[in-house]
C-alpha cells in the first residue's frame, strides 16, 4: 500500500483561509481566493477521468486528442452539508468519424478505471460523455 501525505497550513499572514504549499507555489483553498475544497473535488473527479479515458482510447486504437474537458455538479440541499450528489463530465475531443461510437462506448471504462472516481461516496453519480470537434 501507497501512503502520501501532504500537509495544509493556516493562511499566510493570519489568513483564516487554508493554504497547501507546492513547489509551484501555494494553492488557496478558498473560493474567495482560489477554489474550495469542493471545487477540487470535482476538478479531481474530471482529470482523472481524462487522464483515464486518454488511456483508454490509446489502448483500443483510437486516436483522439481532447481539448478540454467540462465539468459541473449538483450539491443535494436537503443534506445538513450539502454534499456532492452528482458530477457530469463533458469531453471535447477530436476523433475520426470511422471511430466516434468505439470513443463512445470507452467511456464506459472510466468510472473502473479512475481512482478518483472509485474513492467517492457511491452515492454520488458520476456522467460521462463526449462530443466531438
Amino acid at each position: 500500500m501507497t501512503v502520501e501525505t501532504l500537509t495544509i497550513y493556516e493562511g499566510s499572514n493570519g489568513s483564516d483561509k487554508f493554504e497547501m504549499q507546492t513547489p509551484n507555489g501555494d494553492w488557496i483553498l478558498a473560493r474567495e481566493q482560489g477554489y474550495s475544497p469542493v471545487q477540487m473535488l470535482v476538478s479531481a473527479v474530471a482529470a482523472c477521468g481524462g487522464y483515464v479515458y486518454r488511456s483508454v482510447l490509446e489502448n483500443s486504437k483510437v486516436d483522439a486528442n481532447i481539448s478540454k474537458i467540462e465539468v459541473s455538479y449538483d450539491r443535494n440541499p436537503d443534506k445538513k452539508a450539502e454534499p456532492v450528489s452528482a458530477i457530469q463530465i463533458n469531453f471535447s475531443a477530436k476523433v475520426a468519424e470511422a471511430d466516434q461510437e468505439k470513443a463512445i462506448r470507452c467511456l464506459k471504462l472510466i468510472a473502473a478505471n479512475c481512482p478518483v472516481i472509485q474513492s467517492l461516496d457511491p452515492a454520488i453519480e458520476v456522467t460521462e460523455t463526449v462530443v466531438f470537434i
